[in-house]
């Protein structure tokens, strides 16, 4: 099996693809850029990055492999694991790893992992079939000059016709340059709305991106990190009236596929949760919750005790 295969097959349809055990590969949208020393214009792409702390399994990796092999997903996930393993030994043994189409892990004098994406493929599809070009830089004065010596060197002849309409030239001049002034203006207008867009949708998915990494980024297990202990001290407060009709909901967590979630599900109502499925979040992310409450007090307190029983992770989502 050929893992760095399916990982290239997935950083075409998304941000994040983690290897479980090894580490995360990141995509991220970048613009397109003008080198105006080589007149090289390059198309947008995405650039690829390696974050060797998300090694927690989501799921993707293994069931996108598991549907491709059409083999089980315990099957596909020992394969995968086995595969972790050859590379953490090349990477103890050599000095670099190779992945077809994603990138070289390099292992420095250091002991630490730096990671030399592939400047081929594009991953971004809306730039399929767009490649980097070299243009001819526009030579307009040297073209220039040699007109005007051309015209200082050769006569004008004027023939009678031409001087009967010699009258109407001027205006002729005039009407041209006007309607050069107002095709310039039309153009340099619709140039600049055009900018505008651009800029606000940048902005947009700028915006989405973030919050998506950011929703994303709350179910990883970021256990290598360690956290400095705070104490706060607690103040009795009065808890805000429940609207009517409102239902309190643990979330134990959100997740991309749908398997995923349902085993959640069996393991919380193993350990005795009345767990169920809330649904699908704006992200597509499903949604997992330990129990359903319509009294607010009784939801906090269920929630505290599960934050120290239970998971950390842990948080209410309240709606009519």
């Amino acid at each position: 099996m050929v893992l760095e295969h399916y990982i290239s097959d997935l950083l075409y349809r998304y941000n994040c693809v983690v290897v479980p055990g090894f580490g995360a590969f990141l995509t991220q949208k970048n613009s397109a850029k003008i080198n105006h020393v080589t007149n090289t214009f390059s198309a947008p792409n995405k650039s690829i990055a390696f974050n060797r702390q998300l090694i927690s399994n989501d799921g993707l990796l293994v069931t996108y492999v598991s549907e491709s092999e059409k083999v089980s997903f315990e099957s596909a996930l020992s394969s995968i694991e086995e595969q972790v393993k050859i590379w953490q030994n090349i990477l103890l043994q050599e000095t670099s790893l190779n992945l077809k189409n994603i990138g070289s892990l390099i292992r420095n004098n250091e002991d630490k992992i730096l990671f030399q994406p592939a400047t081929e493929p594009n991953y971004l599809t809306s730039s399929f079939g767009l490649s980097n070009f070299n243009s001819i830089p526009v030579t307009r004065e040297i073209l220039k000059e040699e007109v005007v010596q051309l015209e200082e060197h050769i006569p004008f002849v004027i023939s009678p016709e031409r001087r009967e309409t010699r009258g109407l030239r001027p205006y002729l001049k005039y009407a041209a340059i006007l309607m050069l002034a107002f095709s310039t203006g039309v153009t340099g207008y619709r140039v600049f709305q055009q900018q505008r867009t651009n800029e606000q949708v940048a902005r947009q998915d700028a915006q989405e991106y973030v919050t998506k990494q950011i929703q994303e980024a709350t179910f990883f297990d970021l256990s290598p990190l360690e956290l400095p202990t705070v104490t706060v001290e607690a103040t009795t407060t009065t808890l805000p009236t429940m609207e009517k009709g409102e239902m309190h909901y643990i979330v134990a967590g959100a997740f991309r596929v749908k398997a995923n979630a349902d085993r959640k599900i069996e393991a919380l109502k193993a350990n005795g949760f009345n767990a169920g499925y809330y649904g699908t979040n704006a992200y597509g992310l499903h949604m997992v919750t330990y129990e359903s409450y319509t009294n607010a007090s009784e939801a906090l307190k269920a929630l505290r005790e599960i934050k120290l029983t239970e998971s950390k992770d842990a948080w209410l989502l309240s709606k009519k």
